[in-house]
């Protein structure tokens, strides 16, 4: 439709509220105003209006001021205790310095709305086009005490200097973009990162895009505090009820949770096996000699590891690396010897748990480097100042129930 029609019929165009929904209470937390324009082949989104910079501005500015006056008036009217998430154009916020959303604000305010309900909602790559040379009017508009929402947060990589900086209220990420219900590690890492950034920096990881089960359980698992999509609710021209969905994500809940105890049960099953092979194997054998002692564990761990060395409490390695070659024949390399791995992540942490807990730790899934596969790593404590290292390999995890 052009652009021109739509304006022509501006008084078709209403608002429509999508749910947000907490984990925590699973109810509803707020409501995005989508834009739907009314036609005799049913209600249209006009979402494509907003975000084509080919529109004049004057128009799209317009029909934003329409839509959120129709959304702040059914609001106020129902009495929502709930969050509203109003989609708003970087560039168009920008050029007036958010006087006019300023403006509308301070009238709604006059009529009972509560500034700390709404929620400001813009895109994240904008705002990185945008941020660097107007961070102060970012923070002006936070101080007003509307809440700050930046969406489509790691779809093309994350500006994680940027999130920080900001420090937005809530950062929502799209899991609608993943096809065939797959989700790459890649996606994983990157959202798991988000979500520790989130709890660093005091925001709330909310996941959007919600179509199928495993959607929702990808959202669960990875830190989704808030879940939006039409697998939960579809938009509506009405507010809903605030537990219309609590029965379902109770249910839903109760699935992932079982499953993730399957899954822990797995890796302490494994911990327990590696730490009663080690400990029978540690005792026919000479802990002094490095590159002996590897090559019996590798025997006697075969079927668990594809690489096998000791380091020192400094991360210093004091072996080679046994390794199984093309051949699946386990051989010395010699180049792992005295190389430090305290720089990675947790690496000093496990030691001293190794220490305190006197017992092996089996570490999260990621990728090696060198094979570009994930696997899992089971350290071990010889001793207050050795620690055993076994890298197990993507194929032995593959076929193990709950270990990838």
């Amino acid at each position: 439709m052009d652009p021109l029609d739509i304006m022509m019929n501006k008084d078709c165009v209403i608002p429509f509220f999508q749910p947000i929904f907490s984990a925590d209470k699973q109810l509803v937390v707020g409501y995005e105003v989508l834009a739907r324009l009314q036609t005799d082949e049913g209600d249209k989104s006009l979402g494509w209006f907003f975000q084509d910079k080919n529109i004049p501005d004057e128009y799209r500015l317009e029909l934003d001021d329409h839509i959120q006056r129709l959304a702040l008036d059914q609001f106020i009217t129902m009495e929502q205790k709930a969050y509203l998430f109003l989609n708003y154009d970087t560039s168009l916020l920008l050029k007036d310095n958010g006087e006019t959303f300023l403006k509308c604000m301070e009238e709604y305010q006059q009529k009972g709305l509560k500034i700390e309900q709404i929620v400001l909602e813009l895109k994240e790559d904008d705002v990185a086009e945008y941020f660097y040379d107007n961070k102060h009017f970012f923070y002006y508009i936070q101080s007003f005490g509307f809440r700050l929402a930046l969406d489509d947060v790691g779809h093309n990589g994350s500006n994680l200097d940027l999130i920080a900086m900001l420090k937005p209220n809530i950062i929502k990420v799209d899991v609608g973009f993943m096809e065939d219900e797959e989700f790459p590690h890649l996606y994983s890492e990157v959202h798991q990162s988000l979500s520790m950034l989130s709890r660093k920096i005091g925001a709330t990881l909310l996941f959007e895009g919600i179509s199928n089960f495993n959607q929702l359980n990808y959202s669960w698992r990875n830190g989704g505090r808030y879940y939006q999509g039409y697998y939960l609710r579809s938009p509506n021209a009405t507010f809903v009820e605030p537990d219309c969905c609590r029965e379902k994500m109770q249910k839903e809940f109760q699935h992932f949770i079982v499953y993730e105890r399957k899954k822990m049960q797995s890796q302490f099953t494994l911990t327990n096996e590696l730490t009663m092979q080690l400990k029978q194997t540690m005792k026919s054998i000479n802990q002094e000699d490095y590159d002996e002692l590897i090559m019996k564990v590798a025997s006697d761990c075969d079927r668990y590891a594809f690489r096998i060395y000791v380091c020192n409490a400094e991360g210093f390695q004091q072996s080679s690396n046994a390794e199984k070659n093309e051949e699946n024949k386990w051989v010395l390399i010699e180049e792992g010897r005295f190389k430090n791995w305290s720089w990675r992540p947790y690496f000093l942490e496990n030691i001293i748990r190794m220490n305190i807990e006197k017992r092996g730790f089996l570490s999260d899934l990621y990728t090696d480097i060198e094979r570009d596969e994930r696997i899992r790593t089971y350290s071990y404590p010889i001793s207050d100042n050795l620690f055993l290292f076994l890298d197990i390999p993507y194929t032995y995890l593959f076929e193990q129930e709950g270990l990838l």
